[in-house]
């Protein structure tokens, strides 16, 4: 019997962070001498490290049955899987970047240009939604040097923060899509109920990295104003303390808006406020 396999990038950031990933949720494993293979100790599943843009094809081949991978680069293989989960890492946008200064100031202006990327079809279908023609470049590696070079007159790339854009005197022009890193599955595979237990353990550590616990002590008086700024995911966790005028309350914040909103509970005459890091949930 075929084993059940996990497709994940063989080297780089999203390696690092799809190990991780999976380490957390209770898939532990260990490649050994940059073997293609490892072995789940808890699930009967085979780690397999491939390279990052081919695991969209791979997955949709039936060679792994889930894979670990961009959502760019699985608009860009056009393919047919099942998107189980987005993991909340790895966020970036794939943008039209031109020159900070040159005759390219719309989209219609890119009509006859030559255009430089890496995702010929995303690209072709952005193009054609906009009834553009234009000369595509393909290449496979770092395309920010191509309008320097002279091969070019606008790239489209992958932008996170803009700061190798402003190395290149290049702005955006406008964005084609956002991305993010995501969980794929192969919809013929045998083995549902094994993807949904897979799905459900990393849907537990990806919430829970979004989310801190607070924990806190407050006037019953202001109770109410209280659970407004907590309101957890179904309900705060409430319990009366010895004094009586005093209950405490437990809720799940979202991490970004923790320090927010701790200073708001302080402003309340909460006290005792604490935040604890979630390392796994069911919700």
């Amino acid at each position: 019997m075929t084993p059940f396999r996990i497709g994940i990038p063989s080297k780089g950031r999203l390696s690092e962070l799809a190990e991780q990933l999976l380490s957390d949720a209770g898939l532990s494993f260990r490649r050994q001498n940059r073997s293609l293979f490892a072995k789940v100790k808890e699930l009967p599943v085979d780690v397999t490290f491939l390279r990052t843009e081919d695991i969209p094809v791979l997955c949709a081949e039936g060679a792994i049955d889930m894979g670990i991978t961009g959502s760019d680069l699985l608009a860009e293989a056009e393919v047919d899987l099942k998107l189980r989960l987005p993991l909340g890492v790895g966020r970036c946008r794939l943008s039209v970047c031109v020159p900070d200064e040159g005759p390219i100031q719309a989209i219609k202006d890119l009509h006859g240009k030559r255009i430089a990327t890496s995702f010929p079809n995303v690209t072709r279908q952005f193009l054609s939604e906009h009834g553009i023609e234009a000369h595509l470049v393909l290449l496979t590696g770092s395309v920010e040097v191509m309008i320097a070079l002279g091969v070019a007159d606008a790239i489209v790339d992958l932008v996170e923060t803009g700061s190798t854009l402003a190395a290149n005197r290049l702005k955006v022009l406008t964005d084609i899509g956002q991305y993010e890193t995501v969980l794929v599955q192969n919809d013929h595979t045998e083995s549902t109920e094994l993807c949904d237990r897979i799905v459900k353990r990393i849907e537990g550590v990806v919430i829970a990295r979004a989310f801190s616990l607070l924990e806190y002590n407050v006037p019953r008086d202001r109770l109410a104003e209280a659970e407004a700024l907590t309101p957890g995911f179904n309900s705060p966790t409430v319990n009366p303390l010895e004094d009586a005028t005093l209950c405490a309350v437990r809720a799940m914040v979202r991490k970004n808006d923790v320090i927010d909103v701790m200073e708001k509970l302080d402003q309340l005459g909460a006290t005792a406020i604490l935040e604890t890091k979630i390392s796994n949930c069911r919700l």
